[in-house]
């Protein structure tokens, strides 16, 4: 199975952040080189150069005969493109065409769908890479992740004896694209599915960004989660802004009608807004601005169920973090009342880890799951 080497350092390639942030994950998760990152960064003005650019270098790469770099800057192309755009769908299946049929045609994993209602969610197990197999780890993203970009997070788990099992549930990747599943906040049932499916018990479940909220609503209801590992936490979408800012927003919800035209109003004036709010009636399967909203604002404290998380937790937050902010962190460890044991890492800028899912270091954060998994393991060994 490939090994992977994670890079360190942030490095500033766009005046905004978003964009910056997206060059940087990239290259953070060993699948860019950073020379083609930054050439990217000079040439995307805004986000309607995104597209064009990342399918620019996608071709660069493969013409030369980079395959790692060209099959993900289709992921990473596909990324900012419009949900309307008819090229979303087709640079999805040609990414998944590269990283299944030909840049990874030959590694050890098992794609799996497992049974979900009338469809399925689609998955990888990686098997441990040891003589000696450790034990299982759940890994899933958040929003807007596809479980193929997460491959070099189950690869430095399963050289380190680990199966790897990893799926996109609803509203992700597959899930979304293939089989219209929209998000939903209830996940323990894609969580039940995947325990039930491979006939788990006593796994460590990892969550990365929004994931880092939907593996604790898991565990909540499913004991057969022994340990989780919080990457990027948000705890209730809706306590993200600042106490005026979430009063007006509650306001506004009580007053549809404004709330759609000042919201066409700033997806007029400001790509960025119009990206991400058409990006959330996409994965959410709605069809107004307040509708969407409805399903974000469903991922909060009360339906999170924090108080019902009887496991061992180790939360990674970013300080610097721009989608969450550092004030969540302490809102979420507070709110674990019943956890058997609580363990907390804020990465900081001397760490090279400061943003969202510790990108600009993730060797780092992937050490100190590492450590803290085995830690835990061993306290709960029987006594010989």
């Amino acid at each position: 199975m490939k090994t992977f080497e994670f890079p360190v350092g942030y490095h500033t390639m766009h005046k905004t952040k978003i964009i910056d942030y997206q060059l940087n994950r990239w290259y953070s998760l060993g699948y860019s080189r950073l020379e083609d990152m930054r050439e990217a960064g000079r040439n995307i003005k805004g986000m309607r150069d995104w597209k064009a650019e990342m399918v620019r270098q996608a071709d660069k790469a493969l013409a030369e005969g980079r395959l790692m770099n060209g099959t993900f800057f289709y992921r990473a192309a596909e990324f900012f493109t419009h949900p309307t755009d008819p090229d979303k769908l087709a640079l999805y299946r040609t990414f998944s065409d590269l990283f299944y049929n030909q840049l990874f045609v030959d590694e050890p994993f098992e794609r799996f769908t497992v049974p979900y209602g009338d469809v399925s969610l689609p998955g990888l197990r990686l098997p441990a890479q040891t003589e000696a197999p450790r034990g299982t780890i759940v890994l899933h993203g958040g929003f807007d992740s596809f479980i193929e970009e997460l491959y070099s997070l189950g690869t430095y788990f399963a050289h380190r004896g680990y199966e790897v099992i990893m799926f996109d549930g609803p509203g992700q990747g597959g899930a979304l694209k293939e089989h219209q599943l929209p998000m939903d906040f209830r996940w323990e049932k894609p969580a039940k599915a995947i325990l039930d499916y491979f006939n788990l018990n006593d796994v460590t479940w990892i969550g990365i960004s929004m994931g880092g909220w939907l593996c604790f609503r898991a565990a909540a209801y499913e004991p057969r989660i022994s340990r989780v590992i919080a990457s990027s936490i948000a705890y209730d979408y809706m306590k993200i802004p600042p106490p005026a800012v979430e009063n007006f927003a509650r306001w506004l919800m009580k007053h549809r009608t404004l709330m759609n035209v000042m919201s066409e109003w700033k997806m007029k004036m400001r790509p960025q807004e119009k990206w991400g709010i058409d990006n959330l009636m996409y994965m959410t399967k709605t069809h107004s601005v307040s509708e969407a909203s409805d399903k974000l604002l469903e991922f909060n404290a009360d339906n999170l169920k924090s108080g019902l998380v009887t496991q061992d937790v180790l939360i990674l937050t970013g300080a610097e973090d721009h989608f969450i902010p550092l004030k969540m962190h302490r809102l979420q460890v507070e709110a674990l009342t019943h956890a058997r044991s609580i363990t907390e890492r804020i990465f900081t800028r001397a760490d090279q880890a400061q943003n969202h899912c510790q990108v600009g270091n993730m060797g780092l954060a992937l050490d100190t799951m590492a450590a803290w998994i085995e830690t835990k393991e061993t306290e709960s060994a029987p006594a010989r």
